[in-house]
């Protein structure tokens, strides 16, 4: 029993150990353009059933029990990990090409292999083709390509693009389109603000932004982290304790085998 409590000990410690790295990455996130924080969920592990002293004296003479069983879990482990996609908060840049969502949505974006990624950093660039990309240099889908007599652009919160000329002429470029998921907390997290379409998030939907169901884009603004410094420290003391506990029960049970070991001498 002693090494089945020290092996259970080792389990939460290992989980904790797993909670303070997951804690960690979002502390280190604070300041990232559309960061989601994440969440790690835990499970806890098998039981094994233990009968009674009342339980043993009915099995004698008899194949069937009445008593009550007992039942001594074996730990825990760290299932999965959840992305929380609560808004975060809307800051002003004055960029013109910076766009924020507020609401539901994300921006559609190309990679160099070709697939496609989503991502809510609308910290957008102009690159030498004059066409629309992000920090990373991957191309916004649908394709927005901006002509040489171009000198400002205007973005309504519905995506529509309007571009003013040099000849102090105006008219509607193009939309931009927002995509969402049956369930966000099923894509896949690819690092660099970017995120994948896997099963369980089901294909992507487009929509026009301000559409039932998609959020607005707003010009000149940025999606702040979503990441909460009170909670995650709040969080992160909350799980050193645990870890804490943890190892001290290692340490009773083995100051319990160190009596027993006495004991037969």
């Amino acid at each position: 029993m002693a090494t089945k409590s020290l092996r259970s000990a080792a389990t939460g410690m290992y989980a904790q150990q797993i909670n303070i790295q997951v804690i960690s990455n979002n502390i280190a996130n604070i300041n990232t353009t559309g960061f989601k924080k994440n969440k790690a969920e835990f499970q806890d592990l098998m039981y094994q059933e233990i009968p009674t002293s009342s339980q043993a004296r009915t099995n004698i003479g008899s194949s069937q029990s009445t008593g009550d069983v007992l039942q001594v879990g074996s730990g825990v482990k760290a299932s999965s990990t959840q992305k929380i996609f609560k808004q975060g908060d809307l800051q002003p840049t004055n960029n013109s090409l910076d766009l924020g969502i507020q609401g539901e949505g994300f921006f559609q974006v190309r990679k160099a292999d070709g697939t496609y990624a989503y991502t809510r950093d609308g910290s957008f660039k102009i690159s030498g083709e004059g066409r629309v990309v992000t920090a990373s240099g991957y191309l916004l889908e649908p394709e927005i390509t901006l002509g040489d007599d171009v000198l400002g652009i205007n973005i309504g919160r519905d995506g529509t693009i309007e571009v003013q000329t040099v000849g102090g002429n105006s008219y509607v470029l193009d939309n931009i389109q927002l995509v969402r998921f049956m369930n966000t907390g099923g894509l896949k997290a690819l690092g660099d603000n970017l995120y994948a379409e896997t099963e369980s998030s089901g294909p992507p939907m487009f929509g026009s932004a301000g559409a039932d169901g998609y959020g607005e884009v707003h010009q000149g603004y940025l999606e702040s982290s979503n990441v909460d410094i009170v909670e995650e420290m709040i969080a992160m003391i909350t799980a050193q304790r645990a870890y804490e506990i943890n190892s001290k029960t290692v340490k009773t049970v083995e100051e319990m085998m160190t009596i027993t070991n006495n004991l037969k001498r």
